[in-house]
């Protein structure tokens, strides 16, 4: 499913984004600048999304929301708090459009006949290529 710029709008403005000092390369701007942003997303209170929606992406995405019902995600890779933002901003549209992906039905189909003649074959050349390793008998 893709979403809409109005809908990703709204997404976005539900988001609440706070910094800290993340780990890595940076050397002494480490120290002192909040770099790592970390994104909250109160799926329950969110006015885009269905009530089936939400559902979905409580199925999907369990294991990221915390107890509170809050989407976490937090992007410290970046050297500046406007990437490590851009970043976190771009998996969280990726999260939510893939939560909300419905896959389709897998369809069952039967083996073709030649499918099932060559089975047979490998399985007669399996059986004579292990004959062949037995000792002959005296």
């Amino acid at each position: 499913m893709h979403l809409s710029d109005e809908i990703k709008r709204q997404l976005e403005n539900d988001c609440i984004f706070g910094a800290s000092r993340s780990g890595g390369p940076g050397g002494q701007n480490v120290n002192k600048v909040n770099t790592r942003v970390k994104l909250r997303f109160a799926v329950n209170n969110s006015a885009a999304l269905s009530e089936e929606e939400k559902a979905r992406i409580f199925l999907k995405l369990g294991n990221r929301i915390n107890s509170e019902g809050e989407l976490l995600l937090t992007s410290g890779s970046e050297r500046t708090q406007l990437r490590n933002k851009q970043k976190t901003i771009e998996r969280f549209f990726m999260l939510i459009e893939k939560a909300l992906t419905i896959q389709p039905k897998r369809i069952k189909t039967k083996p073709t006949v030649v499918s099932k003649l060559k089975r047979l074959d490998m399985k007669k050349i399996n059986s004579l290529k292990k004959q062949l390793r037995k000792l002959p008998d005296v």
